[in-house]
């Protein structure tokens, strides 16, 4: 009987001491790090792979998970500094890069980072307008990672990413932005089209008044056209009236009767041109105008012949002739 006994307490002893073996192999996984306390006191970090502890002095303290980490901030109310409410939410994304800080510095590592972080959020988001708020997010983001990180340093924790996911303000003030905004593309199309409007008006004015100056330029053209013109006429006639005149100085009585003689014939002539007339009445000194005729005669004869010729029959004097006019 008692070697039965003493054969069941020797296998609980062996028992007890592979226990005891077993329990000083530890075998840490990727990504972990075990803090080993003795008797209670931290005294080293076990990083990934087969480590021995001495029995019943060392104990694993803690399991530390040093991959990085997400975490949800849940949605909270903030009050901007316009007194706009928004309800906000986002992630927090860290690391643990001091295993032992980590397990002994903060209690309950993961809830300690999502009350920071939500408090700061209320901090940086509130001292910012509405409008603000809404189009810098970046910006919120880069200031709640500053603040964070700084403040999460003593704990062995490294924040690399802080991400706001939502932010919704009321449905009353949604509704004022979109009357906001369709104002503001109102406004910004009326401003389009008055500028358009007055761009045209400016090319139309510049249009029409290069149109008045190539006009005036063009009439001051013709005018020089018309003044050199009315220049050789006056200089013809001029030319014209001086050989008549040497020629009366000369003694050629003929060319003063020339002279009255082709005026008088171009003063009929407008006068028959006349569109309401149709027959005319004037008076004809018959002796005058052959004579007149008869001194055309003379100077051309002394310019291309004789001076002497053939005179013609006299016309008798103080007759009134009937010259039909040309019909209009």
């Amino acid at each position: 009987m008692y070697d039965g006994g003493f054969e069941v307490f020797g296998l609980l002893l062996i028992v007890l001491a592979a226990a005891v073996l077993w329990s000083t192999v530890k075998v840490v996984p990727q990504g972990f790090n075990y803090t080993v306390e003795n008797f209670g006191r931290f005294t080293r970090t076990l990083t990934p792979g087969l480590h021995f502890l001495v029995p019943i002095i060392e104990r694993v303290g803690h399991h530390v998970n040093v991959k990085e980490q997400v975490i949800d901030i849940p949605s909270q109310d903030v009050i901007t500094r316009d007194n706009a409410m928004v309800r906000v939410d986002g992630v927090a994304f860290f690391q643990v890069l001091n295993a032992a800080k980590s397990a002994y510095e903060v209690d309950n590592l993961e809830h300690a980072i999502v009350n920071l972080t939500m408090t700061n959020i209320r901090t940086v988001m509130g001292s910012m307008d509405l409008d603000e708020l809404l189009s810098n997010r970046d910006k919120i983001n880069a200031q709640l990672l500053h603040v964070v990180d700084a403040a999460t340093e003593a704990w062995g924790v490294k924040v690399t990413r802080i991400e706001i996911k939502d932010i919704a303000p009321p449905r009353d003030l949604i509704d004022s932005m979109a009357r906001q905004m369709k104002a503001e593309r109102e406004k910004r199309a009326q401003i389009l089209e008055s500028e358009g409007l007055r761009q045209a008006a400016i090319l139309k004015a510049e249009g029409e008044k290069q149109a008045v100056v190539l006009e005036a330029e063009g009439r001051r053209e013709a005018a020089f056209k018309d003044a050199e013109a009315r220049e050789r006429a006056a200089e013809a006639e001029a030319k014209a009236t001086q050989l008549v005149s040497d020629a009366i100085s000369a003694g050629n009585v003929q060319a003063i009767n020339y002279f009255v003689a082709n005026n008088y014939v171009k003063a009929l002539e407008s006068l028959a041109k006349a569109p309401n007339q149709k027959v005319i009445m004037m008076p004809l000194e018959a002796s005058s105008v052959i004579g007149s005729i008869a001194g055309l005669a003379q100077i051309t004869g002394e310019a291309f012949g004789p001076k002497s010729g053939p005179q013609a029959p006299a016309a008798p004097s103080g007759r009134g002739t009937s010259v039909p006019a040309s019909r209009s």
